[in-house]
Parts: C-alpha cells; sequence; structure tokens
C-alpha cells in the first residue's frame, strides 16, 4: 500500500497515477474523507476518554446530589466512549479497505498508456531469415512432436486444455534451463530457494494479488489456501512481520516453484502449444533492498535478464511497459520479450518490477537504520518461465531437418549435447 501522509500532502500525485494506471480517481477523494473521519473519530475518542478519566477521580469523593449527578454523567460518558470507539473503529476498517484498493505510485518515467504504449529502450540479437536460409520455420509445437519433447493431447486428456507433458528430451530441457538459471543467480550472489506452492491469504493479499489480478488466481475453498501464480509471492512473505538489520541489505533470493494461472480472459489466445498454460515452473528473483536504491536494484535485475537471454543466444527487446499495463504492485517494469519466428514478433519472456515499499508496508516488512524502523523496497524479475524460454529456443534454435542447436550454457546440463536430433518423422 501507499504511505498515507503522503496522499495527505500530495493528493495530485495519486490522482495522476491512477489516472495513468487507467483506474478511478474518486478513490483518493473517498479515501482522503474516509482518513479525515478515522483521525477526527480518534481525536474525540481520545478527548472523551481523557474526560472519563478525569471524572473517575472526583466521583469517589463527591456524596449526596452531587455524586449522583457525576455517576449520571458517567454513564452518559461511557456510552459517548462506547459510540466513539466503534466510529473510529469503522473509519479505520473503511480506509484501510480503500487504501488496499489503490494500486502503487507510477514511476514518474513510466510511458502513459495502455498495453501497446510501451517504450522500447533496447534490442539485442539478429533475427534470423529463414527464407535466406531456404526453409520455412517450424512452429515450437511441430518440433517439440518431431524431438519427442512436449506432448499436449495427452496433457489435455488427463488435464484439461492449456495442460501439457514435457516428454524425453523436453523434460531434459527444462531441468538443464532451471539449472543453468539457478547457477547464474547463484554467481550473481543470489540465494537459491525452494518455495511453498500453498500460501495463506495474508501473503497473497500482502503482494498485491488479490486486487486486480484476483480473477487468475486458484483458491482452494476448503482450506483457504492459494495456488501461487509465482514464487514472487512467497519470497516477498518470507520476511512478513519482521524487522530486518539495515545491514543484511540487500537481500536477495533466487526461488524456483511450480506457478499456477487460471488465465481468466485469454479464452481464443495462444491456444496452440505451451505458450500460454495454466500450469508451469519458474525460477524468480527476488531482492529486498533500501528504499533509496531500488531504482539501481530494478536496473540490476535487468540486466541479470538480459545476460540470461544472451547466454541463450535469442534476439530480444527490453520495452518499459506503460502505466495501465502495470501490475498494481509495480511502479515500474521491465518486460524482455524475444522474437517468436513462426509468430513474427517479439513476445515477453521475463520482466522486472520495482515494488518500492507497495508490498513491505502490506506485508509489515521493515528495516531498522540506528533508531530509525522504516518500511523497505521489493523488487521481483523472472530469470527464466520454462514454457515460453523452451518455445523461444525450439524455434529460434531450429534446423531444416527439425534438429535444434543448444547454446553452450545449457550443454553441462544436457550430458554435452550440441544438437536435440528429432525421434519422430
Amino acid at each position: 500500500m501507499i504511505d498515507l501522509r503522503l496522499l495527505r500532502e500530495d493528493p495530485d500525485r495519486v490522482r495522476a497515477s491512477q489516472r495513468a494506471r487507467g483506474e478511478d480517481v474518486a478513490l483518493v477523494d473517498a479515501l482522503l474523507s474516509a482518513d479525515e473521519r478515522r483521525r477526527s473519530s480518534g481525536v474525540r475518542f481520545d478527548e472523551l476518554r481523557a474526560e472519563q478519566r478525569q471524572l473517575g477521580k472526583l466521583i469517589p469523593k463527591a456524596a449526596g446530589d452531587e455524586k449522583a449527578e457525576l455517576l449520571k454523567k458517567a454513564g452518559q460518558l461511557a456510552a459517548d466512549v462506547k459510540a466513539a470507539d466503534a466510529e473510529r473503529d469503522a473509519a479505520d476498517a473503511e480506509a484501510r479497505e480503500l487504501l488496499l484498493q489503490l494500486g502503487n505510485l507510477v514511476h514518474p518515467d513510466v510511458p502513459v498508456g495502455g498495453e501497446e504504449d510501451f517504450v522500447t529502450l533496447e534490442t539485442h540479437g539478429t533475427i534470423r531469415d529463414f527464407g535466406a536460409e531456404g526453409f520455412e520455420p517450424k512452429d515450437h509445437l511441430e518440433l517439440g512432436t518431431l524431438l519427442g519433447a512436449i506432448d499436449v493431447e495427452r496433457g489435455a486428456k488427463v488435464s484439461g486444455s492449456r495442460f501439457y507433458f514435457l516428454t524425453g528430451v523436453g523434460a531434459l530441457l527444462e531441468l538443464a534451463l532451471v539449472n543453468a538459471a539457478i547457477a547464474q543467480a547463484t554467481t550473481a550472489g543470489f540465494t537459491p530457494m525452494l518455495t511453498p506452492a500453498l500460501v495463506r491469504p495474508q501473503s497473497m493479499a500482502g503482494t498485491g494479488f488479490l486486487g486486480q489480478a484476483a480473477q487468475d488466481v486458484y483458491h482452494l475453498d476448503n482450506d483457504d489456501l492459494y495456488l501461487v501464480g509465482t514464487s514472487e509471492v512467497p519470497l516477498a512473505a518470507y520476511h512478513m512481520d519482521e524487522i530486518l538489520d539495515v545491514d543484511r541489505l540487500p537481500l536477495r533470493y533466487a526461488g524456483f516453484s511450480p506457478c499456477f494461472r487460471r488465465e481468466a480472459g485469454s479464452h481464443g489466445k495462444d491456444t496452440r502449444g505451451i505458450f500460454r498454460v495454466h500450469q508451469f515452473d519458474k525460477v524468480e528473483m527476488f531482492s529486498y533492498v533500501a528504499p533509496e536504491d531500488s531504482e539501481a536494484e530494478h536496473r540490476r535485475l535487468l540486466e541479470w535478464e538480459k545476460q540470461w537471454l544472451s547466454s541463450l543466444e535469442l534476439p530480444f527487446r527490453v520495452i518499459d511497459v506503460a502505466s495501465a499495463d502495470l501490475g498494481a504492485s509495480a511502479a515500474r517494469k521491465f518486460d524482455c520479450e524475444a522474437w517468436i519466428p513462426t509468430q513474427g514478433k517479439y513476445r515477453e519472456l521475463t520482466s522486472t518490477s520495482d515494488c518500492t515499499e507497495f508490498q513491505s508496508r502490506r506485508l509489515q516488512i521493515r528495516v531498522r537504520d540506528g533508531k530509525q524502523v522504516k518500511p523497505l523496497a521489493t523488487l521481483n524479475g523472472t530469470l527464466c518461465a520454462v514454457p515460453r524460454t523452451i518455445v523461444a529456443i525450439l524455434e529460434n534454435h531450429q534446423q531444416a531437418d527439425g534438429s535444434v542447436y543448444v547454446p553452450p550454457v545449457l550443454r553441462p546440463y544436457l550430458g554435452g549435447r550440441e544438437v536435440l536430433e528429432p525421434v519422430a518423422k
């Protein structure tokens, strides 16, 4: 959540952020009103309690009619205190509910607009000209079938649409990607983590995934637990309700976990193959830093993502995501999009978000710096979302005979293979 003091001091900045996100600006004024009622009812409660305590000192010293009058006044005061307390609690609950509906403040450098209003920051690698090479590229599903690597038909039979099996060299390719990604992250100083796939509501809400993203989340009603869509959730909640010493920062974790997404609203989109699925595995980077270091850490996360995609020898671009396409927690987000030959366009493979103090305030994670205790900043960055990375590798590194070139970074984890060979014709 955002800092209420900032809202009081500069409500226009919050209104501008809401407007840039395409969200309800009236929410800001409703929150200001609820906050004012909460504070004024709190003042009234304190005044009445002080009067009640003062009266309590006078009653034992009084006698006769005076005492009767004081007792009558005490009875009325008790009712007033109770009413003021209830009013304060109601206003506080309303203010908190409204505050939880506000997205993070959009960074001033974020391009304003919708999904297509991003700004391209960099382009890396060379897009292959398959025509010049003398053959038409196959898509990842056809290649995966030739390699005996992907089986979506049995995935649908067993679990339904948007599920799949990785088989044979496909399973080995996933394990190679995960091991190579974890190796890079560990070398960069991240602590590797295997995280829970099920979390409590406060963990999911604390990271901001029960707002605009709630429709994509799987919920187990009988247990009141949520299946995570990313290990960002358990990694963010890992230090929930803790005060960390400033000397421990930055804290960097690399989480590997299954991820589950309902993909609500994606009917008819990316229905072929494994580009958009309900379950996949991912290596996620997560950082806890001092608030003043969050922008620099955001750039560091982006550099690690670029290093990863470059090591896979994939052509990709970096975009600055537009304001209305940001998640609720993100003040700014960079996506790395790889070129997908058979789609003829760039598609998102990794993203990194600077969530500033938004998540730490919700999760009650603070840092102690001398005598000062304050919220810290959290950031996340995808290192390897496995299925989409497999899609990009198969399509960009395919050969005319259906075999696939293996980038050197993956070879130690694939028994030294330099090429994946077809097993079916």
